[in-house]
This record gives C-alpha cells, sequence and structure tokens, in this order.
C-alpha cells in the first residue's frame, strides 16, 4: 500500500464524517485545555530564569533529595 493511498483513504474518510468532525474539535478542545491552559496554572517553570550551571545544580540537588526521601 502507497503513502498517498493511505492520505487518501483517511482523506475520504474525513470528508464523508457528519458528527465525527464535532467530536474531533471537542477532543482537540479539550487537548488544548489540558496541554496549555493547566500548565499555565499548575506547572510554574522553576528553571525559566537560570543559567545552565544553576539548572545542573537544581536538578542534581532534587534528585539527591528525592532518593533520600
Amino acid at each position: 500500500m502507497n503513502v498517498i493511498n493511505i492520505y487518501r483513504f483517511y482523506l475520504e474518510g474525513f470528508k464523508s464524517m457528519t458528527i465525527g468532525k464535532t467530536l474531533w474539535c471537542i477532543i482537540l478542545i479539550k487537548l488544548f485545555i489540558m496541554f496549555f491552559v493547566l500548565k499555565i496554572f499548575f506547572f510554574p517553570s522553576y528553571l525559566g530564569d537560570k543559567t545552565n550551571e544553576e539548572k545542573g545544580e537544581h536538578v542534581s540537588s532534587e534528585l539527591i533529595q528525592r532518593s533520600l526521601d
């Protein structure tokens, strides 16, 4: 099977969808919320303003600290 045939197969399948397009839109919106919006609020960047040396120090101290706990 050829790559072009696979592409055409999926293209025709998505063109003939009616409710599937709406479901894919909902899935994409939920993925956007999960990965971009929640990251901003719940996963702050601890290493964003540090130099490479400070990042290495921070990561190694965290690994050591967590291995001791």
